[in-house]
């Protein structure tokens, strides 16, 4: 379809509710049919159809064929796979001019309740203050509608949102032409405010019932040019930052439902041990708040006054383990079974005619932990359940608890609250179902808190994995890339997003067909590296694990991003200048550029330091990262007590091109966070396996990137529009960022790193908490360890 002339501001677009012309081909890109429902106010949803996904080319001297998620990634599934159900989205305007939505994702701190306000405003011409977003519960009518993840929601909802509210204006201007008895095509909209040329004004409110329905409708729309807007593309604060900053928000455990109680759970010292009996029940019953203690599957259960009064109980706790899933393990033996694991490499070099770069690289487990821990709140009684908590696949966690509890999918009401981080902890509903099950077992609500050891020993991680690599190359041109990875398995039972592939997810043989496509729906190499093939192994089903913010991509990244560095050195050319040559596409190639030019790329650097480059594809989106670190024996060997210090990373510089960026302040706090999670897994932030448990058992001896080592210099650029729509952004910085960081170590010490993070092998800077009792005592030296 055309692109039609933007119009003057103010005017209304043409056509407003009128169908397509007789000779259009069909609903084009901008023309959409939407509905206005049956309701006392205006209320209206968008029906929106699919369209064809092609890849784009490119050519090379050795090109390379596209791969599966060059055709299809993950994202494509998943707006796909969301577009049935997106007119069961609804957007309501209320009498007093307020517009509603109750987006059905998740709010973890991505900021999506306010690019959703953004898209509403923009097509409603409605200030953003007017509009309210919040957060849907679960409702299995959305069926793939309602996962959070794949960094889809802004994909995926951009256009069914824009629609609805492209809807609504359109009635709202019907309605108004009625009561002033002006032809639709006279009246503007401003503010939310419908003008008209003699200086009439009705405010949205008043029109809102007029506005509204006495049967659902069909009504066709257009939207707006690139070009007219005013709200999308510009940077707009969060919505909710002064509630976040004042304590106003409100997370799970701010809620107050009647009777529910703190609770908390005593948990096995080694991973997923079972009870086989307790010796002091009546004793701890008998503690000071202690209301009640039972056994679950998980461990026993203690429910008490005060979260202070279920610590004590849970330390006093004598309990008789039972094995766990992994008894004995340890980092070296799980390397060991992956190594075994490993498929083979099938492409040798040959003598005299190519040469080969061969790699293995290993990823230690990493912490899904996010800033809030894991928590939720049941109130479960013999006929209904009511469960609230931060979930980002609410209708699993509905049709599963149903099913365990043995009650009606109706009898089950989910909340979903907003979330303090995730890190792709919250695709599951662990703490949700413990909730549930103390509250049937006790027939009292509860206020279910995980405790921050629990989630770094017994929670969700990012699976330990090798990366073997093997590149061959000939005068001066690499033909062939192989990549296996393999990887401690992966567990997707969230499915994508409804209990069908969930419960396939965890099936025997299926749940490895459902990684091999998740991995194969994820990775795409920016590169023409001739004959390439990336495939996956897994092994171990003994840990638990999940999808750690971009699944597989930090490790294949920065895996494929060293063997480039080390390929320009054979080959002897300029890191940055091999990876120009080889890029597959203009928009990956812009943003590699930008970095270079802004970063300085090739500038003289002192001994022990060095630069690092990297770019990720990834959802349509491309970024760029350059990294400068400093890994000199006075900044290594500093003091920080009881901390790792190691490398600092100096400078980073990002440039990130999403196609259209629906708002550029959320997207440089977005490719933040993902700077500081690649600098942590690239450096620091690792798990320690030892005896079938994680040592690590907070953030304090769980090293995150640390103020002290985050760069000084940060630069971000977002890149001009280069597309109509927005791509994936959630999750793509941290694999560039992981990638350039390491390369920048290798450049700083003269060897390419090969162990993740890399300070694994470092003597612990921390004496390991016990793990019986479950709970480490509160320190007491807090004001010691203060810098």
């Amino acid at each position: 379809m055309s692109r039609r002339h933007p119009a003057r501001a103010n005017e209304p677009r043409a056509n407003e509710q009128s169908p397509p012309p007789a000779d259009a081909p069909g609903i084009g890109r901008r023309r959409f049919l939407g509905y206005v429902l049956a309701a006392p106010t205006l209320t209206v949803a968008a029906q929106v159809g699919a369209e064809a996904i092609a890849p784009a080319t490119a050519g090379a001297v050795v090109p390379s064929l596209p791969g599966p998620a060059e055709l299809l990634d993950l994202n494509d599934l998943l707006t796909t796979a969301a577009l049935p159900t997106s007119h069961l989205v609804t957007i309501r305007l209320d009498a007093d001019g307020t517009a509603h939505f109750a987006l059905p994702r998740a709010e973890v701190g991505q900021g999506v309740t306010t690019s959703s306000a953004m898209l509403i405003a923009e097509e409603l011409d409605l200030p953003l203050e007017k509009v309210r977003v919040t957060l849907a519960d679960a409702r299995p009518e959305l069926l793939f509608n309602q996962l959070t993840g794949g960094s889809n929601t802004t994909v995926s909802t951009y256009t069914p949102i824009r629609v609805a509210a492209a809807v609504a204006r359109g009635r709202l201007l019907h309605a108004a032409s009625l009561v002033l008895g002006e032809a639709v095509s006279t009246l503007t909209t401003k503010a939310g405010t419908v003008l008209s040329p003699a200086g009439a004004a009705l405010g949205y409110g008043e029109l809102a019932a007029r506005a509204a329905a006495v049967a659902d409708a069909a009504v066709p729309v257009t939207l707006k040019d690139r070009e007219d807007f005013r709200v999308i593309g510009t940077a707009r604060r969060r919505l909710d930052a002064l509630d976040a900053v004042t304590g106003r928000k409100k997370f799970a455990m701010d809620l107050q439902p009647a009777g529910a109680l703190p609770a908390m759970v005593c948990r096995p010292p080694t991973l997923n041990g079972t009870v086989r009996s307790v010796a002091n029940l009546d004793a701890v019953r008998a503690m000071p708040g202690v209301t009640d203690v039972v056994t679950i599957a998980s461990g026993v259960a203690v429910r008490a006054r005060t979260f202070g009064q279920c610590v004590d109980a849970v330390r006093a706790l004598d309990v008789d383990w039972g094995p766990g899933t992994a008894e004995d393990a340890a980092d070296a033996t799980v390397l060991a079974e992956l190594r075994r694991a490993e498929l083979p490499l099938v492409v040798p070099p040959l003598p005299l005619l190519t040469k080969a770069v061969d790699a293995r690289f290993t990823f230690h487990f990493a912490s899904n932990s996010a800033l809030e821990t894991n928590c939720a709140i049941a109130d479960v009684r013999p006929d209904s359940a009511e469960i609230w908590g931060s979930l980002k696949a609410p209708i699993v966690a509905q049709e599963q608890l149903a099913l365990r509890l043995g009650l009606p999918v109706s009898a089950v009401r989910v909340h979903v609250t907003e979330g303090g981080g995730s890190f792709g902890r919250k695709l599951f509903h662990d703490a949700a179902h413990e909730a549930a099950e103390i509250s049937q077992k006790l027939g009292k609500p509860v206020k279910l808190m995980w405790h921050r050891t629990d989630d770094f020993r017994q929670g969700r991680t990012h699976p330990m994995a090798t990366s073997r690599v093997r590149a061959t190359y000939s005068l001066g041109e690499v033909l062939t890339y192989e990549q296996r990875h393999t990887s401690v398995a992966t567990d997707f039972g969230h499915g994508i997003g409804e209990v069908l592939t969930a419960e396939a997810a965890r099936l025997p043989v299926a749940d490895a067909a459902f990684s091999q496509t998740m991995f194969q729906l994820t990775q795409i190499s920016p590169y023409h590296l001739g004959v390439t093939t990336q495939l996956l192994a897994e092994t171990d089903k003994g840990y638990n694990t999940g999808s750690m913010r971009n699944i597989y991509s930090p490790d294949v990244r920065t895996a494929q991003e060293l063997v480039l560095d080390e390929l320009a050195r054979r080959l002897g050319e300029d890191a940055y200048g091999l990876r120009r040559r080889l890029m597959k596409e203009a928009r990956a190639r812009a943003v590699l550029d930008e970095v270079a030019r802004r970063g300085r790329w090739g500038r003289p650097m002192e001994p022990g330091t060095g630069q690092g480059i990297a770019v990720h594809p990834e959802y349509h989106s491309y970024v760029a990262v350059l990294a400068e670190i400093d890994c000199r024996p006075a900044t290594t060997g500093r003091t920080v007590p009881n901390a790792y210090t190691g490398p600092r990373v100096t400078k980073v510089v990002c440039a990130v091109d999403v196609g259209l960026a629906v708002n550029p302040r959320g997207l440089e706090a977005q490719m933040m966070g993902g700077i500081s999670d690649g600098i942590a897994l690239a450096l620091t932030s690792g798990l320690h396996l030892k005896d079938g448990a994680f040592l690590e058992s907070s953030w304090d001896n769980y090293y995150y990137t640390r103020q002290w080592n985050t760069p000084p210099e940060l630069e971000i650029v977002v890149m001009p529009p280069t597309g109509d729509e927005p791509g994936g952004a959630g999750e793509l910085a941290v694999a560039a960022a992981m990638a350039a960081v390491a390369g920048a170590y290798g450049r700083a010490t003269g060897t390419m790193p090969t162990v993740f993070p890399v300070n694994h092998h470092a003597p612990l800077a921390f004496t390991p908490a016990p793990a019986v009792p479950p709970v480490p005592a509160s320190p007491t030296d807090g004001r010691d360890r203060v810098l």
